[in-house]
């Protein structure tokens, strides 16, 4: 499950699991949903994640980045994740894949462009048997 949190210029995203990595994957179908209509982009094609913070709220935006990066590099949309979140040495890793396909104007009814995960906003917290996750995307 996702929400959409009200911001004056940009736009607001929370992701609620059971789990962080949950949370995170939420988040992530969020800000995808903002690109696009998600539940129109097939989970096809497995790409890769890897990234690393010394918090949970940075890696948060870390991830959320990383999955715009690989959007932009590999001309891709995802609708799909698989995460794994450790802790590693005294900062936090997180590994995974990404499932998307090609973008393609005419099928994925392109909404808006999100340019970043900011700072903004950031927050991780849990609540009861519940994990939330939320940030601000630069739009």
């Amino acid at each position: 499950m996702y929400r959409y949190l009200e911001h004056e210029a940009d736009i607001g995203i929370e992701g609620i699991g059971i789990s962080l990595e949950e949370a995170f994957t939420e988040g992530a179908k969020a800000m995808f949903n903002v690109m696009c209509e998600i539940n129109t982009v097939k989970s096809k094609v497995p790409v890769k994640l890897f990234c690393s913070a010394r918090d949970i709220e940075t890696l948060f935006v870390e991830f959320l980045n990383e999955l715009l990066g690989k959007a932009g590099i590999e001309n891709m949309l995802f609708s799909k994740f698989e995460i794994t979140i450790m802790n590693s040495r005294g900062h936090l890793e997180l590994l995974g894949k990404a499932y998307g396909e090609k973008l393609d104007q005419n099928k994925h009814g392109i909404k808006t462009e999100v340019k970043a995960a900011t700072y903004s906003g950031l927050r991780v917290k849990k609540r009861d048997t519940k994990y939330y996750v939320r940030c601000v995307l630069d739009i």
